[in-house]
């Protein structure tokens, strides 16, 4: 008598994987990041009286953080390529995540700064790919405009809510809360990423790291790292010690380019610079973002020390920018660029950015919220809430996929030098352009003023340069192919 065979249970449906939520999940990572590297200016002055900082030593909780991040941009965007970018993603926001909570228990200078570099390299492991994801996700045209917009939002908004949020987190639980906030927020999306997130394209893994450029990555690594530690050490130590310093850096630079000429499997394909669109881009942005940090930081020190607002009304006085920002990019820049093109909406938003700077330069003594600070503010956060996107889609559009995690990790990489090099160079000529006046004479808040509005002349100078210069590289040959 046969017993009958039970029927094979069918094979389980695969699994699928929701775009937008996996875009949700790179925006809450790229939000904790940006966050963090705003939030911690405004409680400055609580950590140094809380562990006993020095002056030129608290300096280091930011440029402990800088350092690492800035320079590994590059290496961990081109790892995305051959790993995987979600394993990249992931392991970057466990790194983040538990830096993050060392440096909320941190009772010790040292601990503090050892934690913060850790969260450097967390961040750059995080943040180098997630560009590169964003336009795997939307390889479609109209489709990635509007996921492109989403990703430049989230970041430009949480860049200006992280001074917000700074002060009132200090104010009101003190300064260990700054850090210990990311512990939810990366657990949440560690968790969300492993679910929602498609896995990594079946022919990465460590056999292509093997075959990578390793004295590739240790040259431009240390280059990118020595970098940007001479653009943030910049008025801190002595003029020949800089110069060697940068010196030794392009030394760096000069022999990294040569063995990525000569190597058989390059770390960067220098062919990826043929693409005008790319490097143009990249050195827009360099200029763009020079002027965005100057706004932000030198505008929160006008605040502060010429008008006499708190840690919390700074905050408040910002706020009106991320709304702006927010609502335009995540409303209307999709289709503002789907309509007129990404040329031209980069261009007017860089219009407005020059003349936001412009009019923020004749910022008073005496002066006002709502005539002297608002109306700059509106108009730099419509500038930047239309130039990013644009910018940001012009320079992916010319990358092959295979190089999308390079030039993701390339985009971010001049985000932080020009950040650092414009918050550098306009900080040291206001100081200067105030300890000028001292010497004359000129009473402590007006000698302020007048070096702030210095500061704020040559940023206008410095995005009226990225205007002209987006005229120039970017105007033609705007449908180049990816290359």
């Amino acid at each position: 008598m046969s017993t009958p065979t039970e029927s094979p249970a069918p094979p389980a449906p695969p699994r699928t994987y929701s775009r937008w939520a996996s875009l949700a999940v790179l925006c809450a990572g790229t939000l904790m990041t940006i966050l963090d590297g705003n939030i911690v200016t405004v409680a400055m002055p609580a950590i140094q009286g809380d562990l006993g900082f020095s002056a030129p030593g608290l300096a280091w909780v930011v440029n402990a953080y800088l350092i690492p991040f800035g320079g590994l941009l590059l290496l961990v965007g081109r790892l995305g390529d051959l790993v995987g970018r979600k394993r990249m993603f992931t392991a970057g926001l466990a790194v983040f995540t538990a830096a993050s909570v060392l440096c909320g228990v941190a009772d010790d200078r040292t601990v503090l700064i050892a934690a913060r570099a850790v969260q450097g390299v967390g961040g750059a492991m995080t943040s180098a790919v997630v560009l590169g994801m964003v336009v795997a996700l939307f390889p479609e045209g109209r489709e990635q405009a509007r996921a492109i917009a989403v990703f430049s939002a989230v970041g430009a908004a949480g860049g200006a809510l992280g001074t917000f949020l700074g002060g009132a987190l200090t104010q009101a639980l003190g300064w260990h809360w700054i850090f210990l906030i990311n512990l939810p927020i990366g657990v949440v999306a560690l968790v969300a990423a492993v679910r929602v997130m498609a896995p990594d394209r079946p022919d990465s893994g460590t056999g292509a790291v093997r075959g990578a450029d390793h004295p590739g990555a240790a040259l431009i690594t240390g280059a990118l790292m020595l970098t940007v530690y001479v653009i943030v050490g910049t008025g801190q130590r002595s003029p020949s010690r800089t110069l060697l310093l940068s010196a030794l850096a392009l030394a760096l630079l000069v022999a990294f380019t040569l063995r990525q000429a000569r190597a058989a499997r390059p770390l960067l394909r220098l062919g990826l610079f043929r693409s005008r669109l790319l490097s143009g881009a990249n050195a827009v942005q360099m200029l763009m973002i020079a002027t965005m940090y100057g706004f932000q930081f030198i505008g929160a020190l006008y605040l502060q020390r010429v008008l006499g607002y708190g840690e919390l009304a700074t905050g408040l006085a910002f706020l009106p920018a991320p709304v702006a920002i927010g609502v335009l990019m995540l409303g209307l820049s999709a289709r503002v660029v789907g309509r007129f093109g990404a040329h031209r909406v980069l261009l007017s938003g860089l219009v407005l950015i020059t003349a936001g700077m412009a009019l923020l330069s004749r910022a008073p003594v005496g002066g006002t919220y709502v005539t002297d600070v608002l109306p700059p503010i509106l108009l730099l956060a419509v500038g930047f809430a239309a130039a990013m996107p644009a910018l940001t889609g012009l320079a992916m559009s010319g990358v092959r996929e295979e190089d999308a995690g390079l030039a993701s990790g390339l985009f971010n990489t001049t985000q932080v030098v020009g950040g650092s090099l414009g918050l550098a160079a306009l900080s040291v000529l206001a100081s200067s352009r105030t300890d000028g006046l001292l010497a004359g004479g000129t009473g402590v808040v007006p000698a302020t003023a007048e070096g702030y509005q210095l500061a704020f002349r040559v940023a206008a100078v410095i995005a009226a340069g990225a205007l002209g210069l987006t005229a120039l590289t970017l105007g033609a040959r705007r449908q180049e192919r990816r290359g």
